[in-house]
Protein backbone atom coordinates (compact mmCIF):
# COMPACT_ATOMS: atom_id res chain seq x y z
CA UNK A 1 0.00 0.00 0.00
CA UNK A 2 0.62 3.44 -0.93
CA UNK A 3 -0.32 7.26 0.13
CA UNK A 4 -0.12 9.35 -2.69
CA UNK A 5 -0.53 13.22 -3.47
CA UNK A 6 -0.03 15.94 -5.50
CA UNK A 7 3.15 17.30 -6.08
CA UNK A 8 2.02 20.27 -8.77
CA UNK A 9 0.19 18.72 -11.64
CA UNK A 10 1.85 15.01 -10.83
CA UNK A 11 0.74 12.71 -8.03
CA UNK A 12 3.66 11.20 -6.41
CA UNK A 13 4.00 8.21 -3.83
CA UNK A 14 3.92 10.46 -0.30
CA UNK A 15 4.94 6.99 1.65
CA UNK A 16 4.69 3.68 1.65
CA UNK A 17 4.79 0.27 3.93
CA UNK A 18 7.73 -1.99 4.15
CA UNK A 19 5.95 -4.46 1.48
CA UNK A 20 5.73 -1.60 -0.71
CA UNK A 21 9.04 -0.34 -0.38
CA UNK A 22 10.72 -4.21 -1.19
CA UNK A 23 9.31 -3.55 -4.53
CA UNK A 24 10.97 -0.71 -5.44
CA UNK A 25 8.59 2.07 -4.59
CA UNK A 26 9.91 5.05 -2.81
CA UNK A 27 8.53 8.73 -1.49
CA UNK A 28 8.75 11.25 -4.70
CA UNK A 29 7.86 8.10 -7.61
CA UNK A 30 5.53 8.96 -9.80
CA UNK A 31 1.42 7.33 -8.88
CA UNK A 32 1.45 6.14 -12.58
CA UNK A 33 5.15 4.37 -12.61
CA UNK A 34 4.34 2.63 -9.44
CA UNK A 35 1.06 1.38 -10.83
CA UNK A 36 3.19 -0.08 -13.82
CA UNK A 37 5.62 -1.33 -11.37
CA UNK A 38 2.82 -3.37 -9.13
CA UNK A 39 0.02 -3.94 -10.52
CA UNK A 40 -1.64 -5.61 -7.74
CA UNK A 41 -0.97 -1.91 -6.06
CA UNK A 42 -3.17 -0.63 -3.12
CA UNK A 43 -3.69 3.25 -3.73
CA UNK A 44 -5.04 5.43 -1.01
CA UNK A 45 -5.26 9.31 -0.89
CA UNK A 46 -2.66 10.68 1.68
CA UNK A 47 -4.68 13.37 3.90
CA UNK A 48 -1.69 15.71 4.79
CA UNK A 49 -4.38 18.08 7.70
CA UNK A 50 -4.55 14.31 9.23
CA UNK A 51 -0.80 14.15 9.97
CA UNK A 52 -0.28 17.27 10.99
CA UNK A 53 -2.99 16.80 13.95
CA UNK A 54 -1.71 13.74 14.59
CA UNK A 55 2.22 15.18 14.71
CA UNK A 56 0.79 17.94 16.90
CA UNK A 57 -1.40 15.43 19.44
CA UNK A 58 2.42 13.53 19.50
CA UNK A 59 3.75 17.03 20.23
CA UNK A 60 1.74 17.59 22.94
CA UNK A 61 2.19 14.41 24.46
CA UNK A 62 5.69 14.35 24.64
CA UNK A 63 5.40 18.11 26.08
CA UNK A 64 3.59 16.91 29.33
CA UNK A 65 5.93 13.58 29.56
CA UNK A 66 9.47 14.64 28.32
CA UNK A 67 9.92 18.21 28.35
CA UNK A 68 8.48 21.95 28.35
CA UNK A 69 9.95 22.85 25.10
CA UNK A 70 8.40 20.58 22.36
CA UNK A 71 7.00 21.41 18.69
CA UNK A 72 6.40 19.26 15.36
CA UNK A 73 8.83 19.01 12.98
CA UNK A 74 6.86 18.32 9.69
CA UNK A 75 6.79 15.65 7.99
CA UNK A 76 7.33 13.62 10.16
CA UNK A 77 9.17 14.74 13.62
CA UNK A 78 8.97 16.12 16.84
CA UNK A 79 12.10 18.61 18.34
CA UNK A 80 12.06 19.08 22.04
CA UNK A 81 14.71 21.18 24.46
CA UNK A 82 15.23 18.31 26.85
CA UNK A 83 17.66 21.10 28.99
CA UNK A 84 17.20 20.82 32.72
CA UNK A 85 14.70 18.29 32.14
CA UNK A 86 16.91 14.85 31.00
CA UNK A 87 17.90 13.97 34.56
CA UNK A 88 14.34 13.69 35.52
CA UNK A 89 13.66 11.02 33.15
CA UNK A 90 17.53 8.92 34.42
CA UNK A 91 19.71 10.81 31.81
CA UNK A 92 19.72 11.31 28.14
CA UNK A 93 20.08 7.60 27.28
CA UNK A 94 17.49 5.79 29.46
CA UNK A 95 15.02 9.05 28.10
CA UNK A 96 15.73 8.48 24.60
CA UNK A 97 14.75 4.72 25.28
CA UNK A 98 11.55 5.30 26.77
CA UNK A 99 10.39 7.36 24.20
CA UNK A 100 11.06 4.91 21.41
CA UNK A 101 9.89 2.29 23.77
CA UNK A 102 6.40 4.16 24.40
CA UNK A 103 5.90 4.75 20.90
CA UNK A 104 6.45 1.54 19.63
CA UNK A 105 3.82 0.19 22.15
CA UNK A 106 1.20 3.05 20.24
CA UNK A 107 2.25 1.22 17.30
CA UNK A 108 4.62 3.86 16.20
CA UNK A 109 8.36 3.19 14.83
CA UNK A 110 10.94 6.24 15.72
CA UNK A 111 14.73 7.05 16.26
CA UNK A 112 15.62 9.06 18.68
CA UNK A 113 18.82 11.60 18.67
CA UNK A 114 19.96 14.17 21.35
CA UNK A 115 22.02 16.74 19.79
CA UNK A 116 23.18 20.38 20.36
CA UNK A 117 21.87 21.71 17.65
CA UNK A 118 17.76 20.82 16.03
CA UNK A 119 19.67 21.02 12.99
CA UNK A 120 21.99 18.06 14.01
CA UNK A 121 19.49 16.14 15.87
CA UNK A 122 16.96 16.41 12.67
CA UNK A 123 19.95 15.20 10.47
CA UNK A 124 21.29 11.79 12.62
CA UNK A 125 17.91 11.01 13.39
CA UNK A 126 16.80 11.09 9.72
CA UNK A 127 19.78 9.69 8.47
CA UNK A 128 21.66 7.67 10.89
CA UNK A 129 21.26 3.90 11.55
CA UNK A 130 21.04 3.60 15.02
CA UNK A 131 17.55 3.90 16.96
CA UNK A 132 18.90 5.73 19.66
CA UNK A 133 21.65 8.04 19.14
CA UNK A 134 23.58 10.61 21.74
CA UNK A 135 25.42 12.67 20.20
CA UNK A 136 28.13 14.16 22.56
CA UNK A 137 28.38 18.18 23.62
CA UNK A 138 30.15 19.86 20.54
CA UNK A 139 30.02 16.54 18.66
CA UNK A 140 27.46 18.23 16.03
CA UNK A 141 30.49 18.93 13.49
CA UNK A 142 31.41 15.21 13.51
CA UNK A 143 28.39 13.53 13.30
CA UNK A 144 26.68 15.38 10.57
CA UNK A 145 29.83 15.42 8.07
CA UNK A 146 29.43 12.04 7.06
CA UNK A 147 25.54 12.39 5.84
CA UNK A 148 24.09 13.68 2.80
CA UNK A 149 23.45 17.05 2.19
CA UNK A 150 19.82 16.22 2.13
CA UNK A 151 20.15 15.82 5.58
CA UNK A 152 20.71 19.62 5.79
CA UNK A 153 16.36 20.35 5.00
CA UNK A 154 17.33 21.70 1.94
CA UNK A 155 14.82 23.07 -0.61
CA UNK A 156 14.63 20.12 -3.27
CA UNK A 157 16.20 22.32 -6.17
CA UNK A 158 19.40 22.89 -4.05
CA UNK A 159 19.90 19.37 -3.51
CA UNK A 160 19.86 19.18 -7.28
CA UNK A 161 21.90 21.74 -8.04
CA UNK A 162 24.42 20.62 -5.34
CA UNK A 163 24.64 17.31 -7.05
CA UNK A 164 25.03 18.14 -10.77
CA UNK A 165 28.27 20.10 -8.92
CA UNK A 166 29.37 16.66 -7.50
CA UNK A 167 28.09 17.49 -3.67
CA UNK A 168 27.15 14.51 -2.10
CA UNK A 169 28.03 14.65 1.24
CA UNK A 170 27.69 17.68 3.86
CA UNK A 171 31.77 17.34 4.24
CA UNK A 172 32.05 17.91 0.53
CA UNK A 173 30.41 21.08 1.62
CA UNK A 174 32.50 22.60 4.37
CA UNK A 175 35.59 21.21 2.57
CA UNK A 176 34.65 24.36 0.23
CA UNK A 177 34.22 28.50 0.42
CA UNK A 178 31.21 29.42 1.35
CA UNK A 179 31.21 32.34 -0.67
CA UNK A 180 30.58 30.74 -4.36
CA UNK A 181 27.94 28.82 -2.88
CA UNK A 182 26.15 31.42 -1.50
CA UNK A 183 26.40 33.74 -4.27
CA UNK A 184 24.79 30.78 -6.69
CA UNK A 185 22.45 29.00 -4.49
CA UNK A 186 21.51 32.07 -1.81
CA UNK A 187 21.58 32.37 2.03
CA UNK A 188 19.54 29.52 2.59
CA UNK A 189 22.92 26.91 2.04
CA UNK A 190 24.75 28.56 4.81
CA UNK A 191 21.77 29.23 7.46
CA UNK A 192 21.00 25.36 7.28
CA UNK A 193 24.43 24.26 7.52
CA UNK A 194 25.22 27.30 10.48
CA UNK A 195 22.16 25.65 12.15
CA UNK A 196 23.42 22.26 12.19
CA UNK A 197 26.67 23.31 13.54
CA UNK A 198 25.33 25.21 15.93
CA UNK A 199 26.88 28.64 15.28
CA UNK A 200 23.44 30.12 14.20
CA UNK A 201 20.59 29.66 16.90
CA UNK A 202 17.37 28.22 15.44
CA UNK A 203 14.50 28.72 18.38
CA UNK A 204 11.86 26.19 19.06
CA UNK A 205 8.05 27.80 18.85
CA UNK A 206 6.70 25.40 21.78
CA UNK A 207 3.44 23.94 20.98
CA UNK A 208 0.58 25.16 23.38
CA UNK A 209 -2.89 24.07 22.91
CA UNK A 210 -5.68 25.68 24.37
CA UNK A 211 -6.97 23.59 26.95
CA UNK A 212 -3.93 23.80 29.13
CA UNK A 213 -4.17 26.35 32.04
CA UNK A 214 -1.55 29.20 31.63
CA UNK A 215 -0.79 32.62 32.88
CA UNK A 216 1.73 35.03 31.20
CA UNK A 217 3.26 38.27 32.02
CA UNK A 218 5.18 40.73 29.68
CA UNK A 219 7.38 43.17 30.39
CA UNK A 220 7.83 46.56 28.75
CA UNK A 221 11.77 46.79 30.54
CA UNK A 222 13.76 43.44 29.85
CA UNK A 223 14.68 41.33 32.85
CA UNK A 224 17.27 39.53 34.24
CA UNK A 225 18.37 39.30 38.04
CA UNK A 226 17.33 36.51 40.22
CA UNK A 227 15.63 38.28 42.82
CA UNK A 228 13.13 39.98 40.19
CA UNK A 229 12.88 36.65 38.59
CA UNK A 230 11.89 34.61 41.90
CA UNK A 231 9.30 37.82 42.59
CA UNK A 232 7.30 37.32 39.25
CA UNK A 233 7.01 33.72 39.37
CA UNK A 234 5.50 34.35 42.91
CA UNK A 235 2.63 36.45 41.27
CA UNK A 236 2.05 34.13 38.14
CA UNK A 237 1.86 31.16 40.50
CA UNK A 238 -0.62 32.66 42.54
CA UNK A 239 -2.65 33.74 39.26
CA UNK A 240 -1.98 29.96 37.79
CA UNK A 241 -3.93 28.80 41.00
CA UNK A 242 -6.93 30.53 40.64
CA UNK A 243 -7.63 29.91 37.28
CA UNK A 244 -6.66 25.78 38.60
CA UNK A 245 -9.32 26.46 41.48
CA UNK A 246 -11.88 27.80 39.12
CA UNK A 247 -11.70 24.76 37.11
CA UNK A 248 -11.40 22.27 39.82
CA UNK A 249 -7.80 21.03 38.71
CA UNK A 250 -4.69 20.23 40.94
CA UNK A 251 -1.05 21.08 38.51
CA UNK A 252 0.90 18.00 38.73
CA UNK A 253 3.36 18.95 36.42
CA UNK A 254 4.38 22.87 35.76
CA UNK A 255 6.18 24.40 33.09
CA UNK A 256 7.85 28.20 33.24
CA UNK A 257 9.10 29.36 30.03
CA UNK A 258 11.41 32.75 29.76
CA UNK A 259 11.15 34.22 26.78
CA UNK A 260 14.46 36.32 25.89
CA UNK A 261 15.11 38.97 23.97
CA UNK A 262 17.33 37.04 21.49
CA UNK A 263 14.15 35.03 20.59
CA UNK A 264 15.44 32.20 22.48
CA UNK A 265 13.43 30.26 25.20
CA UNK A 266 14.68 28.94 28.70
CA UNK A 267 12.64 26.37 30.64
CA UNK A 268 12.11 25.28 34.22
CA UNK A 269 9.91 22.26 35.44
CA UNK A 270 8.77 20.75 38.43
CA UNK A 271 6.33 18.11 38.80
CA UNK A 272 4.57 16.84 41.97
CA UNK A 273 3.49 13.72 43.28
CA UNK A 274 -0.40 14.73 43.69
CA UNK A 275 -2.05 17.75 41.96
CA UNK A 276 -1.16 20.71 44.00
CA UNK A 277 -2.98 24.10 43.63
CA UNK A 278 -0.96 25.91 46.67
CA UNK A 279 0.96 29.03 45.42
CA UNK A 280 3.11 28.58 47.94
CA UNK A 281 4.43 24.99 47.45
CA UNK A 282 4.45 25.72 43.45
CA UNK A 283 6.45 28.84 44.21
CA UNK A 284 9.07 27.06 46.30
CA UNK A 285 9.20 24.51 43.98
CA UNK A 286 10.01 26.79 41.24
CA UNK A 287 12.43 29.23 42.68
CA UNK A 288 14.53 26.53 43.74
CA UNK A 289 15.44 26.15 39.97
CA UNK A 290 15.87 30.39 39.49
CA UNK A 291 19.58 29.38 39.40
CA UNK A 292 19.09 27.24 36.36
CA UNK A 293 17.72 29.87 33.98
CA UNK A 294 20.06 31.97 31.85
CA UNK A 295 18.72 35.71 30.78
CA UNK A 296 21.29 36.47 28.74
CA UNK A 297 20.09 39.50 27.57
CA UNK A 298 17.20 39.69 29.26
CA UNK A 299 13.74 37.98 29.84
CA UNK A 300 10.91 40.19 28.19
CA UNK A 301 7.98 37.56 28.86
CA UNK A 302 7.22 34.86 31.34
CA UNK A 303 4.33 32.53 30.61
CA UNK A 304 3.58 29.34 33.80
CA UNK A 305 1.55 27.00 32.26
CA UNK A 306 0.24 23.46 33.89
CA UNK A 307 0.69 21.44 31.33
CA UNK A 308 -0.47 18.67 33.63
CA UNK A 309 -3.26 18.71 35.91
CA UNK A 310 -5.62 16.17 37.49
CA UNK A 311 -9.20 17.17 38.90
CA UNK A 312 -9.12 18.10 42.93
CA UNK A 313 -12.09 18.65 44.79
CA UNK A 314 -12.27 20.95 47.80
CA UNK A 315 -11.40 18.89 51.05
CA UNK A 316 -11.77 20.48 54.26
CA UNK A 317 -8.79 20.16 57.00
CA UNK A 318 -8.92 17.72 59.22
CA UNK A 319 -9.59 18.52 62.93
CA UNK A 320 -7.13 17.01 65.69
CA UNK A 321 -10.09 16.67 67.77
CA UNK A 322 -11.80 14.59 65.32
CA UNK A 323 -9.85 12.26 63.87
CA UNK A 324 -6.26 11.57 64.03
CA UNK A 325 -3.94 13.92 61.76
CA UNK A 326 -1.84 11.46 59.08
CA UNK A 327 1.53 13.17 58.47
CA UNK A 328 1.64 14.66 54.63
CA UNK A 329 5.33 14.05 53.02
CA UNK A 330 3.96 14.82 49.61
CA UNK A 331 5.99 17.88 50.08
CA UNK A 332 9.13 15.88 50.68
CA UNK A 333 9.13 13.71 47.55
CA UNK A 334 7.80 16.64 45.41
CA UNK A 335 11.48 18.26 46.38
CA UNK A 336 13.73 15.24 46.33
CA UNK A 337 11.84 14.03 42.53
CA UNK A 338 12.49 17.44 41.02
CA UNK A 339 16.13 16.96 42.05
CA UNK A 340 17.18 13.47 41.32
CA UNK A 341 14.41 12.73 39.08
CA UNK A 342 11.06 10.96 39.06
CA UNK A 343 12.29 7.67 38.43
CA UNK A 344 14.98 7.54 40.95
CA UNK A 345 12.11 7.92 43.92
CA UNK A 346 10.20 5.07 44.67
CA UNK A 347 9.12 2.55 47.71
CA UNK A 348 8.69 -0.83 47.45
CA UNK A 349 5.36 -2.41 47.44
CA UNK A 350 4.41 -6.24 48.37
CA UNK A 351 3.05 -7.97 45.56
CA UNK A 352 1.27 -11.69 45.59
CA UNK A 353 3.95 -14.21 45.00
CA UNK A 354 4.85 -16.90 46.72
CA UNK A 355 8.19 -16.60 45.06
CA UNK A 356 10.82 -13.96 46.79
CA UNK A 357 12.13 -12.22 44.12
CA UNK A 358 8.09 -11.66 42.57
CA UNK A 359 6.91 -10.64 45.75
CA UNK A 360 8.39 -6.91 45.60
CA UNK A 361 7.84 -4.40 43.20
CA UNK A 362 8.71 -0.25 42.67
CA UNK A 363 5.98 1.97 42.81
CA UNK A 364 5.49 5.61 43.00
CA UNK A 365 6.26 6.97 46.30
CA UNK A 366 3.12 8.01 46.91
CA UNK A 367 0.97 5.61 44.88
CA UNK A 368 -1.88 3.91 46.97
CA UNK A 369 -1.95 0.80 48.60
CA UNK A 370 -2.98 -2.06 46.38
CA UNK A 371 -4.03 -4.54 49.28
CA UNK A 372 -1.26 -6.77 48.84
CA UNK A 373 1.04 -8.34 51.82
CA UNK A 374 3.96 -9.99 52.36
CA UNK A 375 3.76 -13.44 54.02
CA UNK A 376 3.62 -13.28 58.13
CA UNK A 377 3.85 -17.09 59.06
CA UNK A 378 7.18 -17.00 58.09
CA UNK A 379 9.79 -13.89 58.23
CA UNK A 380 11.55 -12.70 55.31
CA UNK A 381 15.01 -11.38 55.16
CA UNK A 382 15.45 -7.53 55.55
CA UNK A 383 17.53 -7.93 52.64
CA UNK A 384 17.36 -9.63 49.57
CA UNK A 385 20.04 -10.18 46.95
CA UNK A 386 18.96 -8.85 43.53
CA UNK A 387 19.92 -12.45 42.54
CA UNK A 388 20.57 -15.95 44.49
CA UNK A 389 24.06 -16.77 44.89
CA UNK A 390 25.10 -20.09 44.28
CA UNK A 391 27.04 -21.28 47.32
CA UNK A 392 29.12 -24.57 48.74
CA UNK A 393 26.58 -26.53 51.20
CA UNK A 394 26.67 -29.98 52.62
CA UNK A 395 23.93 -31.19 54.78
CA UNK A 396 22.95 -35.19 55.74
CA UNK A 397 19.72 -35.84 54.74
CA UNK A 398 17.68 -34.09 52.27
CA UNK A 399 15.30 -32.11 54.45
CA UNK A 400 17.48 -30.87 56.69
CA UNK A 401 19.48 -28.06 56.56
CA UNK A 402 23.04 -28.13 55.73
CA UNK A 403 25.65 -28.47 58.36
CA UNK A 404 28.22 -26.25 57.22
CA UNK A 405 27.57 -23.15 53.92
CA UNK A 406 30.51 -21.43 51.93
CA UNK A 407 29.64 -18.18 50.64
CA UNK A 408 31.86 -15.62 48.86
CA UNK A 409 34.96 -17.91 49.89
CA UNK A 410 33.54 -17.65 53.18
CA UNK A 411 33.08 -20.80 54.98
CA UNK A 412 30.01 -20.36 57.59
CA UNK A 413 29.42 -23.16 60.42
CA UNK A 414 25.37 -23.46 61.00
CA UNK A 415 24.62 -23.20 64.62
CA UNK A 416 20.78 -22.76 64.38
CA UNK A 417 18.36 -23.66 61.71
CA UNK A 418 14.68 -23.26 61.52
CA UNK A 419 12.72 -24.88 58.47
CA UNK A 420 12.47 -25.78 55.37
CA UNK A 421 9.64 -23.50 54.54
CA UNK A 422 8.59 -25.10 50.59
CA UNK A 423 8.57 -22.89 47.98
CA UNK A 424 6.64 -23.84 44.50
CA UNK A 425 7.00 -22.50 41.12
CA UNK A 426 3.83 -20.31 39.75
CA UNK A 427 3.16 -23.13 36.89
CA UNK A 428 1.54 -20.07 34.68
CA UNK A 429 4.60 -18.32 34.21
CA UNK A 430 5.86 -21.12 32.31
CA UNK A 431 6.22 -24.80 31.54
CA UNK A 432 9.44 -25.04 33.69
CA UNK A 433 7.54 -24.19 37.02
CA UNK A 434 5.16 -26.46 37.05
CA UNK A 435 7.33 -29.23 39.23
CA UNK A 436 9.92 -26.38 40.45
CA UNK A 437 10.27 -26.28 44.29
CA UNK A 438 12.63 -24.24 46.80
CA UNK A 439 13.40 -25.04 50.52
CA UNK A 440 14.29 -21.97 52.42
CA UNK A 441 16.17 -22.38 55.59
CA UNK A 442 16.82 -19.68 58.40
CA UNK A 443 20.55 -20.39 59.19
CA UNK A 444 22.55 -18.33 61.99
CA UNK A 445 26.74 -19.09 61.96
CA UNK A 446 28.70 -19.06 65.23
CA UNK A 447 29.24 -15.12 65.05
CA UNK A 448 25.39 -14.86 65.09
CA UNK A 449 24.94 -13.54 61.80
CA UNK A 450 21.64 -15.07 60.38
CA UNK A 451 21.08 -15.67 56.37
CA UNK A 452 18.11 -16.85 54.26
CA UNK A 453 19.51 -20.13 52.05
CA UNK A 454 17.69 -22.55 49.83
CA UNK A 455 17.65 -25.63 47.78
CA UNK A 456 16.54 -25.74 44.65
CA UNK A 457 14.51 -28.85 44.95
CA UNK A 458 13.13 -31.03 47.00
CA UNK A 459 16.38 -32.84 47.25
CA UNK A 460 14.93 -36.49 45.77
CA UNK A 461 13.66 -35.47 42.33
CA UNK A 462 15.97 -34.52 39.64
CA UNK A 463 12.95 -32.88 37.73
CA UNK A 464 12.15 -30.25 40.43
CA UNK A 465 15.06 -29.01 40.63
CA UNK A 466 19.06 -28.50 40.51
CA UNK A 467 19.10 -29.50 44.17
CA UNK A 468 22.21 -26.79 44.83
CA UNK A 469 22.01 -24.47 47.17
CA UNK A 470 21.80 -21.06 46.93
CA UNK A 471 22.12 -17.80 49.40
CA UNK A 472 19.09 -15.27 48.59
CA UNK A 473 18.89 -13.31 51.47
CA UNK A 474 20.41 -11.64 54.61
CA UNK A 475 18.80 -10.69 58.22
CA UNK A 476 19.31 -7.99 60.75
Amino acid sequence: MVLVGRQGQRQVIVAADEAAQRQGLRPGMPATTARVLVPALIVQEHDAQADAETLDRIAVWMMQRYAPIVAADPPDGIVLDTSGADHLHGGEGVMLVSIVQRLAASGVRARAVVADTWGAAHAVARFGRRTTVVVSSGGAREAVEGLPIIALRLPADIVSGLRVLGFERISDLLAVPRAPLALRFGPELGRRMDQALGTLAEPIDPVRPEEIVSVRRAFAEPIGAPETITRYIGKLVVALCERLTERGLGAKRVDLLCHRVDNTVQAIRVGTALPVREAKRLGRLLTDKVETIEPGFGIECLSLAATLAEPLAERQAASSLVEESVPDISGLVDVLANQVGESRLYRMAPVASDVPERSVTRVAPMAPMAGATWPEHWPRPSRLLPRPEVIDAMALLPDHPPAWFSWRGVRHRVRHADGPERVFGEWWKGDMEMSAVRDYFQVENDAGERFWIFRAGDGEDAATGSHRWYLHGLFG
